[in-house]
């Protein structure tokens, strides 16, 4: 379903855009913050009517989301917010693995000083939130955006950003599953002192095996879900 109104989460959307992107920009925080979840069926009067915009934005917003693969075009069902399955959350964690593990490579050698200094401040945040899911995967979002410029490649930063947006599909975050934030955070820590060891290989070693034990938690959850359904 649809709420009445929707409402950007990322402070607020520029009022001066076009209508096209407002409704974009719009849409793809509703699904980022789970506003519009996996499966919902997305009517362009609905959206319209709850955007506060006419259909012709609407349908080029959806259009644009569609090929960023947000959200998918079902012959018989129409326009909804991508539903992943088992294959795709694998995909999703390798191509994480991979690129995750060649950004820590990368924040090895190039990252500075102050950098690492500011990601051992976030891990250790972690400490203080730790009762707190929703804090949890915020903070752990930053850590990994954080790294993510530290390996000083706009490439690679470009392609993480975009298979991030994708990680909005998957749900409720798996620091939620207990003794998995306590994990997190000792993985997170072990990743910061290789870099400041500025140890490319295993910084690389230990971003993989994190983001493999993400992924082991996170299809226990997917088919936890799929149980329930």
């Amino acid at each position: 379903m649809i709420p009445a109104e929707l409402t950007a989460t990322d402070g607020g959307t520029n009022a001066s855009l076009p209508r096209a992107e407002r409704a974009y920009q719009q849409l793809r925080a509703a699904i980022q913050a789970g506003q519009l979840a996996p499966g919902t069926r997305l009517r362009e009067v609905e959206l319209a009517e709850s955007l506060g915009l006419s259909r012709t934005p609407v349908r080029e917003a959806l259009s644009r989301l569609e090929s960023e693969g947000l959200v998918v075009n079902e012959p018989n069902r129409g326009m909804m917010v991508t539903q992943l399955d088992a294959s795709m959350v694998s995909e999703l964690y390798v191509m994480r693995e991979v690129l995750e593990g060649t950004a820590a490579a990368l924040a090895a050698r190039h990252a500075t000083d102050v950098e690492l200094s500011l990601l051992r401040d976030i891990v250790e945040r972690d400490l203080a939130i730790a009762d707190d899911p929703v804090r949890l995967a915020a903070n752990n979002r930053l850590f990994h955006e954080t790294l993510h410029r530290c390996a000083h490649n706009r490439y690679l930063l470009k392609t993480l950003r975009s298979l991030h947006e994708s990680m909005a599909l998957l749900g409720r975050s798996t620091l939620a599953v207990p003794g998995r934030a306590h994990a997190s955070y000792e993985e997170h820590a072990s990743l910061v002192a290789a870099l400041e060891q500025r140890d490319p290989a295993l910084a690389e070693q230990i971003m993989r095996r994190h983001i493999q034990q993400a992924y082991k938690v996170r299809l226990s959850l997917w088919i936890e879900e799929q149980a329930g359904s």
